[in-house]
């Protein structure tokens, strides 16, 4: 069941016995704490991770100026990205040196592909972020809304362990990546 953010948010608060929310306009403490977190949080984990649902890839647009040293072209970001994973060109998202500074990517090649991870729309989300999203959740709420700090500990345990079992979850689902440009064995079969 895809939950929208008032809903993650409401099962957060139910975690650190707080009254649930209905809307971020509720006018509660709850509401005006969860319209607060709920984004920097959701962004957090998102980018803490390879996630394969919020993976995308682009063509990005060359900006006009150029980079004061190192690379020779600056590109646009995405406006949804999060983290970068790679940097490709020719066809592939991967291989190519690149730096981000000051808000743009710069790489040697005239023409790249970004692979990164970019900010998706909960009803995307699979249950296995639910889950550490909204353990999450219910660590950042718990000591504004208790002033429980051990409580908050726990909480915070709770979510990262959410968070192992997730990102094993996810890594589950793609082939694993082998060895492309290994010597040895190019050395053996000659």
């Amino acid at each position: 069941m895809a939950y929208s953010a008032v809903g993650l948010c409401a099962r957060a608060l139910l975690k650190v016995g707080a009254n649930p929310i209905t809307s971020f306009q509720d006018g509660t403490a709850e509401a005006e704490l969860a319209a607060a977190l709920y984004a920097p949080t959701r962004d957090a984990l998102l980018a803490a991770h390879g996630w394969s649902f919020a993976t995308r890839q682009a063509a990005l647009a060359r900006l006009a100026g150029m980079p004061v040293a190192d690379f020779a072209h600056a590109f646009a970001l995405p406006d949804d990205f999060l983290r970068a994973l790679s940097l490709g060109t020719g066809g592939r998202g991967r291989g190519l040196s690149y730096r981000i500074q000051e808000g743009a990517l710069l790489a040697d090649a005239p023409l790249v592909t970004l692979t990164y991870v970019g900010r998706v729309g909960e009803g995307r989300f699979p249950a296995f972020f639910d889950g550490v999203l909204i353990a999450r959740l219910a660590a950042e709420f718990c000591i504004p809304l208790t002033e429980n700090s051990s409580r908050a500990d726990s909480l915070l345990k709770h979510a990262e362990a959410e968070f192992r079992r997730a990102r094993l979850a996810d890594t589950s689902q793609d082939s694993q990546p082998g060895f492309e440009d290994f010597t040895l064995i190019e050395a053996r079969l000659s």
